[in-house]
């Protein structure tokens, strides 16, 4: 069992994650490095990510759903899409080396940090969609739904772009749809980590509380606030994981 300070350490993290990720996404960047920092092996880091990582997805995708930011029955085709990338980004990673991903997503951070950069009005409200939903889901559904079974980091950062680039969705419905795919991938995740025996829970557990209160915080920003507040923390956010990424696996 963890010393008390270790746990405080982790809630704190999470606490932190949860406000985060609700907001412009990112907050595994937090969590994942501290879990593998009390020497967690890195797949069990993974699998008590995802069991903390829930509760935060879960509290915001709530926030969202009630306020009617979001309606869960247009993202039927998106949520399944995405639990069969999540569950087969898991068997891979359970297989694989992720060596190569983690060197690739710095640069697709980079690319979507410099493009929101030099698109100053970009989420600021709805527009015309360039890709119908028939496509799109099982598009990015399979594809970022891998990357968050298989990995994880940024996964909001890119889901939120797909959402607006392609969907036509303001930066607050997208984030918004975000969250649903992301509580999606992550229930998936977990429940196949969990089979593994690949899950801390009492570590998880209290983590997943901090997550929901922080969720829930950055949620209620997200509502008020609106684009003008998510556009600068969402650019901050993708820099400073890009910068974290590129840290850990070129220093």
């Amino acid at each position: 069992m963890p010393d008390p300070l270790t746990l405080l350490l982790l809630i704190t993290a999470a606490f932190f994650a949860g406000l985060i990720d609700a907001v412009a996404g990112g907050g595994g960047l937090i969590t994942v490095p501290v879990l593998m920092g009390i020497g967690l092996p890195p797949q069990v880091a993974l699998g008590t990510n995802k069991l903390q990582a829930s509760f935060g997805s879960g509290s915001a995708m709530l926030h969202f759903v009630r306020n009617g930011t979001v309606d869960l029955s247009e993202c039927v085709s998106g949520i399944i899409w995405t639990a069969i990338g999540a569950a087969t980004g898991v068997f891979a990673i359970q297989q694989m080396d992720a060596g190569f991903l983690k060197h690739l997503v710095p640069w697709l951070l980079v690319t979507i940090a410099i493009y929101t950069l030099f698109t100053p009005k970009l989420g600021a409200e709805d527009i015309h969609a360039r890709l119908p939903i028939k496509i799109f889901y099982p598009l990015f559904g399979l594809t970022i739904g891998f990357y968050d079974g298989f990995f994880g980091p940024g996964t909001g950062s890119f889901w939120a772009m797909a959402f607006v680039l392609l969907l036509g969705c303001s930066l607050v419905r997208a984030t918004a749809h975000t969250k649903v795919m992301n509580f999606t991938s992550n229930i998936v995740a977990l429940v196949i980590f969990m089979a593994a025996g690949q899950v801390h829970y009492l570590e998880g557990l209290l983590m997943g509380a901090a997550q929901f209160i922080g969720a829930k915080i950055g949620a209620n920003l997200v509502s008020l606030k609106g684009a003008k507040f998510i556009r600068p923390v969402f650019i901050t956010i993708v820099l400073a994981i890009t910068a974290k990424l590129l840290y850990q696996n070129y220093r």
